[in-house]
């Protein structure tokens, strides 16, 4: 058999079959149309002389073959990747460039201190930063339109990496003379969902926890929606409603009295902030270099 020939997407295929149990949950998880990853593997069979899966109604197994040899084609898909990781990272050089796709929290309370430290160590390194939604960073990275992400939502979605850099919570805000900062009873989780709040858009980071912290409760509609969290904070400072945020967004205004912080009782609202990335799962150059620094920030 001619080495230059063999196929390492159906070796991964197969190394998917023997994690993933099926071919068609390995398809799933490498992405292939499950003809495909049919046709790539039947002609691996041809390549090797062997049969490598035993096929079913109920879904395609190992035979002992494709068991012994499952072995080998870890260890080659391994050796492929991480080869790719090494040329991956002799691409840093002094025209180095990183592009950034940042949730609006992270971007306007931590990005900053990050990209600081960062410039001062890799000063030959171009950074492009782009403050998106986290639905909007996750679509960006999934259209190779960014190298890394910073998000606030409670998901990411399965074919992205990701790692915990920093944590927050979620507060009530209000007004400095609402009703609320009167009360001897705390706020509770069902009052909170029945009434109308200032909200960040659909997609947001913040809308998202808070959506899924209050999914059990029938929910008031939002007051108003607003792009970002100084918006929300300069109206509720202004009186216009009530507002769920980052402690991270509020902290200013809460100290000087701008806006008043009112607990919420049974209702957990704490996060972790993360960075998110294609595959592979180790992450390498600038990017790497960048997690590192957020994930040591810890204030």
């Amino acid at each position: 058999m001619d080495l230059r020939s063999l196929d390492l997407g159906a070796l991964e295929l197969l190394v998917g079959v023997d994690d993933q149990g099926s071919l068609s949950a390995a398809a799933r998880a490498c992405g292939i149309a499950q003809p495909n990853a049919s046709r790539s593997i039947a002609r691996l069979e041809r390549q090797l002389g062997v049969p490598l899966l035993k096929r079913a109604t109920a879904g395609s197994k190992l035979t002992p073959h494709g068991t012994v040899l499952v072995h080998w084609a870890r260890r080659t898909v391994d050796d492929a990747t991480r080869l790719l990781d090494v040329a991956s990272g002799l691409h840093v050089d002094h025209t180095a460039e990183l592009t950034v796709g940042a949730s609006m929290t992270v971007a306007e309370h931590l990005l900053p201190r990050w990209l600081g430290t960062f410039r001062s160590r890799f000063p030959e390194v171009t950074v492009h930063l782009r403050v998106q939604n986290s639905s909007t960073v996750f679509v960006s990275l999934a259209n190779d339109a960014c190298d890394l992400g910073f998000v606030e939502s409670p998901t990411v979605p399965s074919k992205l990496c990701s790692t915990v850099v920093a944590r927050d919570r979620l507060v009530l805000v209000v007004p400095p003379e609402h009703a609320w900062t009167r009360r001897r009873r705390q706020v509770t989780a069902e009052e909170l969902a029945a009434t109308g709040l200032l909200v960040r858009e659909p997609g947001s980071g913040t809308r998202t926890t808070l959506d899924e912290a209050l999914s059990e409760y029938r929910r008031a509609e939002p007051l108003l929606e607003l792009g970002s969290s100084a918006a929300i904070r300069t109206s509720v400072a202004a009186g216009v409603g009530p507002a769920v945020l980052s402690t991270l967004a509020i902290a200013d205004d809460a100290r000087s009295g701008t806006v008043r912080t009112v607990d919420v009782a049974g209702l957990d609202l704490s996060r972790s902030l993360r960075a998110v990335w294609r595959p592979p799962r180790e992450l390498t150059g600038p990017a790497a270099d960048l997690v590192r620094i957020a994930k040591a920030d810890i204030r």
